[in-house]
């Protein structure tokens, strides 16, 4: 009797820490399992070189969504936002694609405007830069056709 004791509290013991170890994994990881609470904008964008899905989008330095998806519509980069539900962004919002550091993760970073018209779930944000051009913008000064 007292070794099914000792078994059946070794065995809860490792249940509950590999529960401790999933849950870490997932948490640590920004996975989310039941996709979170998000609603979806739009933004289009002539070049989004180097930006993946998944990647941030942030407001003042501080994540507010992930980018969800990356298609090709009409020779233009269509990103949808996935932004979470507490954020509350103007219909007047700028969108840029910016790198994290001199060869870091591109990102999505949103200005917000003075609108108080906010962006619903499929709305369109209208204002964009795309992401520069580094090795363009080097190309250019070395062989000297900086105008």
């Amino acid at each position: 009797m007292k070794k099914f004791n000792v078994e059946m509290s070794v065995g809860a013991f490792m249940v509950v820490g590999l529960l401790a170890v999933a849950y870490l994994t997932l948490n640590l990881g920004g996975l989310e399992l039941f996709g979170g609470d998000y609603y979806k904008v739009h933004a289009s964008f002539t070049s989004v070189s180097g930006l993946k899905s998944g990647a941030r989008v942030e407001i003042a330095g501080v994540q507010v969504g992930k980018v969800a998806q990356i298609v090709l519509v009409d020779d233009q980069a269509k990103v949808v936002l996935a932004l979470k539900h507490e954020v509350q962004i103007g219909s007047d919002v700028f969108a840029s694609i910016k790198t994290q550091g001199i060869i870091g993760d591109k990102f999505v970073q949103l200005t917000p405007g003075v609108e108080e018209d906010y962006l619903q779930d499929g709305s369109e944000i209208t204002e964009t830069e795309s992401a520069v051009d580094l090795e363009a913008l080097i190309s250019k000064y070395v062989f000297g056709k900086v105008e």
